[in-house]
């Protein structure tokens, strides 16, 4: 699958679940591309993975305190600080978004399975793949905060 495609597509599942989700819009940034090994980061960060004919992660990232406003708006109640509630509806949004992209991807390559999120958040951790694959990484702008949304795909080993 290309970049370009990933793109599309990730932009209009993020699109749909933040107008229905979140009652707010986005803006897409400019797209990159990262290695397999990505320096520290710091926030929350949550990951999904993706196996079939296609295997490989997605991730959504962002600050504390745009998780905790992205809490506060999906759930209806305010958040100041990170907390279960916040980790759980960060890994939610996860779960529709890189979900999203998973139906959209199977109409193209077949079916796919997906991982239950795991969440993580903290100060100074790095988090990487075992694949040699590159990230492709879509930021994101919204009235709660700045986010990326991370994909890394490459076709799986599927014995013929």
């Amino acid at each position: 699958m290309r970049q370009n495609e990933i793109v599309r597509e990730i932009r209009t599942v993020v699109e749909e679940v933040f107008a229905t989700m979140l009652g707010t819009g986005v803006t897409i940034g400019s797209v990159r591309t990262e290695g397999a090994t990505p320096g520290p980061t710091e926030g929350v960060v949550s990951l999904i993975g993706l196996a079939g004919t296609w295997v490989g992660t997605g991730a959504i990232s962002c600050s504390a305190a745009t998780a905790c406003r992205f809490s506060s708006q999906f759930l209806m109640s305010e958040y100041t600080s990170v907390s279960e509630d916040v980790l759980d509806a960060v890994g939610e949004l996860a779960n529709m978004i890189i979900g999203g992209f998973k139906t959209v991807l199977e109409d193209k390559v077949g079916p796919m399975g997906l991982s239950i999120p795991t969440v993580i958040f903290g100060r100074n951790f790095t988090t990487r793949t075992l694949s040699k694959s590159e990230w492709t990484v879509i930021p994101f702008e919204s009235e709660c905060g700045s986010f990326d949304v991370h994909i890394c795909l490459t076709p799986g080993n599927n014995p013929s």
